[in-house]
């Protein structure tokens, strides 16, 4: 039987995430979410850890490192996992190659100062991986990427040079009627997240670009997703990584303080399980690939 574990992947979006991803950088009230989430949402999380004795793994855009700097150097005296992710969440997908690597080049650079070590692990802002991401992850050193979805709970080797034909409406059929063709592995480990793990889409409440409620009850996110998404790779997976992501802008609400406390509980009940960080599970994983292989039918 392989090993099961898990990792609390914190994205410390903020300030920066209504710069570039939630549609507020026009709009002072939510601007001032993003302070609340830096100043107020990282602590409560930081101090729910200690209590927990959980180590975890923070993707921290670089915005969120200069603009709440005392906060992240908390973090990391914390013995938590600092990963980059992006300076101002900016889509990759609009960036030039030039501009994403300034990016990557400038990000790394300021968790080293914070650290006092260059960061091991790559999380793409929106989850997006531009034509130039797997290169640059590759060129940059990183021993991890962690924004692809292509398995629920085994990390693989990230590839570049993916091909795929797209439909295009004004011409013959048969310039798009082809198979999805995988490119080259890197040694790279890519380790699986999911929307379906993350307090985003259900919980935050969005009025640009489009207007998002955000009222979705917590209580449901946890119950139907991920207990159920947990229980099936404990009962019928039988190992693997169970990744989820959540954000000192929602899980620092104090009514999600609770739920997260009463999940990491329920997690520690399970014979067999731990509690990793990324970079832990990477390595794991660089030194025996079958190490979240399951045994089962299930994949």
């Amino acid at each position: 039987m392989g090993d099961i574990d898990v990792a609390i992947g914190i994205d410390a979006d903020c300030v920066a995430g209504w710069l570039g991803s939630y549609g507020g950088e026009d709009s002072p009230a939510d601007l001032s979410r993003g302070l609340s989430a830096g100043k107020e949402g990282i602590p409560r999380l930081l101090q729910l850890l200690e209590d927990q004795d959980v180590t975890s793994s923070w993707y921290v855009p670089g915005h969120t490192i200069e603009t709440f700097r005392d906060e992240i150097e908390a973090v990391a005296a914390a013995g938590h996992e600092i990963g980059i992710h992006g300076y101002t969440h900016e889509n990759p997908t609009d960036l030039s190659r030039e501009q994403e690597a300034t990016i990557i080049e400038a990000s790394i650079d300021l968790v080293e100062d914070v650290t006092g070590s260059e960061p091991v692990g790559h999380r793409a802002s929106w989850w997006e991986f531009s034509d130039n991401t797997p290169d640059l992850v590759e060129e940059y050193g990183f021993l991890y990427d962690s924004s692809l979805m292509e398995r629920e709970f085994e990390p693989h080797w990230m590839r570049k040079g993916d091909e795929w034909a797209k439909i295009q409406y004004d011409e013959a059929p048969e310039t798009w009627m082809e198979p999805y063709r995988e490119g080259e592995e890197t040694d790279i480990v890519e380790i699986p997240i999911s929307w379906y793990r993350d307090d985003i889409p259900p919980m935050l409440f969005i009025k640009q670009p489009n207007y998002h409620a955000g009222y979705k009850d917590p209580e449901m996110m946890y119950e139907q997703y991920y207990k159920r998404q947990f229980d099936f790779l404990c009962d019928r997976r039988g190992a693997g990584v169970y990744t989820f992501t959540i954000h000192p802008d929602l899980h620092g609400l104090p009514h999600m303080i609770p739920l997260l406390e009463e999940f990491i509980q329920y997690v520690k009940g399970t014979d067999g399980v731990e509690f990793h960080t990324l970079e832990t599970i990477a390595r794991k994983y660089k030194d025996d690939p079958s190490v979240y292989e399951s045994e089962t039918e299930y994949v």
